[in-house]
């Protein structure tokens, strides 16, 4: 499902966890903290790997950009909160830090529009890819007569 999306022109959050570090909450927990968690990360990772970070609050998202974090995936957030986090952190680290705001958690194609603003990077929608039908197939040879 995840190669279709890609050969369909979607950007894939990742392939593989060869292909980014994603920090989600039982990570955070079992290093004591976000900043902790990004730099046991970093120090696995090297330089060539982004590392992302699961944030249930804009004071998450604050502490994962200030650890490094090149995404902060702002997760379940819906509606003025959202924008409002995502617009706080853009201004407050303009021109300071790079990083990426990533919207996820409930993203449908019906409540899409809901989520756009211009301080948010990404939006994650499981939907696309998880729970796809397959398409049942078979190709039957006949033997010539």
């Amino acid at each position: 499902e995840k190669y279709g999306m890609l050969v369909g022109g979607v950007d894939t959050h990742r392939m593989d966890l060869s292909s980014m570090i994603m920090l989600k909450d039982n990570h955070i927990w079992s290093q004591g903290s976000i900043t902790r968690a990004v730099q046991r990360a970093r120090a696995v990772g090297g330089f060539s790997l982004k590392v992302e970070v699961e944030c249930q609050s804009e004071l998450d998202a604050t502490e994962a950009i200030e650890a490094g974090a090149d995404i902060v995936m702002l997760d379940n957030m819906k509606g003025n909160v959202l924008s409002e986090a995502a617009a706080n952190l853009k201004k407050k680290w303009s021109g300071t830090r790079k990083f990426l705001v990533e919207a996820s958690g409930g993203i449908t194609e019906d409540n899409i529009t809901e989520y756009f603003h211009p301080d948010v990077d990404i939006l994650s929608m499981g939907s696309l890819s998880q729970g796809v039908p397959h398409v049942d197939f078979s190709l039957k040879i006949k033997k010539a007569l």
